[in-house]
């Protein structure tokens, strides 16, 4: 289902609005025992698999919010919420958790494993993201979770559905590490994936809130700048806890939460043994 034909900003808008988005295979096996254990079987439950993947997630919220009921006045960004006005056995039968990436990308392993590795960091930065709003006694902190996993949404779609595209900016970036990431995605797609990102969350109606807690350009509302720091940590510690955009970052993240980057580091979880001289100006 990869589309080399589609092109320019406006036609993968079109593309991905029509298009049946892939879930994990993992995610699919998840609901589907959810759904045949009643014990088991909750609002809670499922969002807590759904929330794990953001695919799944966007497939939700993009269809509620595209089914809107009268009643509905006010925008759902949190999944659990989301499921309760759907229904659980509505959001069975109306949002099936298929196809899957891995059936989508079938002996495309290197885009797979990009892929992967794409959908992990997004999970890992919600997780960064819910922590860090409830240290802040942020009483929206789900919003703030949703916001971090969803942050990089386009990127993992365009594994999905251009990985010859993906791989030809992975290995420009990899040759040139100087090469700033929207110069070498608009070289390759003509548009940036952020522009991309923006233009999806408007043409699925999805919440306000969430196009405004996922840019970056509002990084001056603590909210905001709690989903990019989760995001940054998120991408950088996946090159190692000795990746040099780190210190920087736990500067930044002891700033957003009153503490010194030391204790920031450790609340992140920084790996034992990892030094890291955050005295030096970086």
């Amino acid at each position: 289902m990869q589309q080399q034909n589609v092109t320019g900003l406006d036609g993968w808008v079109d593309f991905l609005s029509g298009a049946n988005l892939p879930v994990l295979k993992q995610t699919s096996r998840d609901l589907a025992a959810l759904h045949q254990d009643e014990n088991k079987l909750s609002a809670r439950t499922v969002a807590q698999t759904i929330t794990v993947d953001p695919m799944m997630t966007v497939k939700l919220l993009r269809y509620l919010q595209q089914n809107k009921r009268r009643s509905q006045t006010s925008e759902v960004l949190q999944v659990e919420q989301a499921l309760i006005m759907l229904g659980v056995e509505a959001f069975f039968n109306k949002i099936p958790a298929q196809p899957t990436v891995q059936d989508l990308l079938n002996g495309q392993m290197d885009a797979l494993v990009h892929l992967l590795h794409g959908v992990h960091r997004a999970h890992r930065a919600s997780e960064y993201a819910y922590d860090w709003a409830v240290r802040l006694n942020d009483l929206h902190y789900e919003e703030v979770r949703v916001a971090a996993l969803l942050h990089d949404l386009a990127e993992i779609l365009m594994w999905c559905f251009a990985p010859q595209k993906m791989l030809q900016i992975r290995a420009i970036q990899k040759q040139d590490k100087t090469l700033r990431s929207r110069a070498v995605q608009e070289q390759v797609l003509g548009f940036a994936l952020a522009d991309l990102q923006k233009q999806l969350v408007q043409k699925w109606e999805l919440p306000k809130l969430l196009l405004m807690l996922m840019d970056d350009a509002n990084a001056n509302l603590p909210r905001v700048r709690n989903v990019q720091l989760a995001v940054n940590l998120a991408r950088h510690s996946a090159n190692g806890w000795d990746d040099a955009a780190l210190p920087d970052d736990y500067k930044d993240i002891g700033e957003l939460l009153r503490i010194s980057a030391e204790q920031a580091m450790l609340i992140v979880g920084a790996q034992a043994g990892i030094v890291c001289d955050l005295s030096k100006p970086h």
